[in-house]
């Protein structure tokens, strides 16, 4: 999107706030109903009052998900009625079975049968917009509009290597995973950087001693009980439900790895977003309003049980609740009632998309030969990161400033083994990496 264009989007979007009724139903629970015991949907949100000059271009939308409680700000915002709230009565959650089909799906756009945007591994769309994993290698621009959450992903191991009581430090696998397959859900994701740092940490080289291998969320569970894997990096709640099953254990939640920690974010195709300044600035108010309720305490059991329904994540609520709570058993003797790196949604500006952390993903991604190292970090991350849409539709919402970043850095970033990322100076960190690709 060109510089005059990004000026017209904020104009045209941001205009939006004076017809808009702000959205302090979402902090204060008073816009929206309880779901049912059974796990009926809540009745909708009424509708904002929205001046004619600003309503949405289009009202419908498909966006994707991923069977990850991570995708609950979009569940939410579809079964709360945020997205109709604001004018975007039409939009369609749809459930993917796997990250490269979310992929092929954002590739056709809805007009040939796919899908406008998604809850997505943050560096996919970067992946995208590159065209590293694309058909043809044919660049398909992508824009990140919110970050959907901070920490909640998890390794975990086999219950054969119970005895080797291994958590942040990896050393002590070096032996038994020599040549073993450990599972990650995306080249180039977020749980495959998690998995290869973690591994790396502990000297072991993820390209050479293990077998790093790509297994959708779902199917995590299945693998290791059929003994495919030995190890797997995943969201939730496939950890818990290798605990309550009592196939492996938690190794370390990634916060561990990385405290607050970015994970998935909102992406729409960036023709899309062009075209429709004002729908996209909906459904990012939408989202963010979903996420200022679902960080609530006396949410999280209603939460719980919406997403947990058959047509969103199947899964049992007693397999969600826990660790969306921060109690997290790790199926040793180790088990915490409030961990401080449970999944956030809102709180410690978890919404926001820092351009600091996609140039880790970046950097990150040329670590491990998926992007070229010749890749103009900087350039692409401007490309792709619109958190001047965020702080539009978070204006509008009527955020208060102090929740709205000043600066599109959060800084040097320091990893559990020591270890610092500068965003300034990417190129430093790539050099100070003992084990790398290239």
């Amino acid at each position: 999107m060109s510089n005059l264009s990004r000026r017209k989007f904020i104009i045209t979007a941001g205009a939006t706030a004076a017809g808009t009724l702000l959205a302090h139903g979402c902090s204060s629970g008073s816009s929206t109903t309880s779901a049912s015991p059974t796990g009926a949907s809540p009745s909708a949100t009424p509708a904002a009052n929205i001046n004619p000059a600003d309503a949405p271009e289009v009202t419908t939308a498909k966006l994707g998900f991923i069977a990850l409680t991570d995708s609950a700000p979009l569940i939410i915002a579809q079964e709360k009625g945020l997205f109709a709230k604001y004018g975007m009565k039409d939009v369609q959650i749809l459930k993917q079975a796997s990250w490269p089909v979310t992929r092929d799906n954002l590739e056709l756009g809805s007009e040939k049968g796919g899908i406008d945007g998604a809850h997505i591994l943050s560096p996919m769309p970067y992946q995208m917009t590159l065209g590293t994993i694309t058909k043809g290698n044919q660049p398909v621009p992508m824009n990140i509009v919110a970050r959907l959450n901070t920490n909640g992903q998890a390794i975990s191991l086999s219950k054969k290597y119970l005895d080797l009581k291994v958590g942040t430090d990896s050393k002590p696998l070096k032996a038994a995973l020599a040549n073993q397959k450990v599972a990650i859900t995306f080249p180039g994701g977020t749980h495959d950087l998690w998995m290869r740092y973690w591994l790396a940490a502990g000297g072991i080289d993820p390209n050479t001693e293990v077998s790093v291998i790509p297994v959708p969320p779902p199917q995590m569970v299945a693998n290791m009980k059929s003994g495919s894997m030995e190890a797997f990096c995943v969201g939730e709640p496939w950890n818990a439900q290798l605990v309550t099953q009592k196939v492996g254990y938690t190794a370390l939640v990634t916060g561990e790895l990385w405290k607050d920690h970015p994970e998935k974010a909102l992406t729409l195709r960036a023709d899309w977003v062009e075209k429709n300044p004002k729908a996209t600035k909906a459904i990012t108010m939408a989202v963010l309003e979903a996420q200022q309720w679902c960080d609530k305490p006396e949410n999280k059991e209603e939460m719980c049980t919406i997403i947990s329904a058959d047509k969103w994540l199947k899964v049992p609520v007693a397999d969600i609740i826990g660790r969306m709570k921060g109690e997290i058993d790790y199926g040793t003797d180790r088990k915490e009632a409030a961990s401080l790196v449970a999944m956030k949604f809102w709180a410690d500006n978890a919404s926001y998309p820092y351009k600091s952390h996609d140039a880790w993903f970046i950097a990150e991604n040329i670590r491990w030969g998926y992007m070229p190292a010749t890749t103009d970090i900087k350039a692409t991350v401007d490309k792709v990161n619109r958190e001047d849409i965020w702080k539009a539709a978070a204006t509008a919402l009527g955020v208060p400033a102090a929740q709205i970043p000043a600066t599109t850095s959060r800084g040097v970033e320091t990893f559990f083994d020591g270890v610092k990322f500068d965003p300034e100076k990417p190129e430093e960190y790539l050099k100070g990496l003992a084990i790398k690709k290239a």
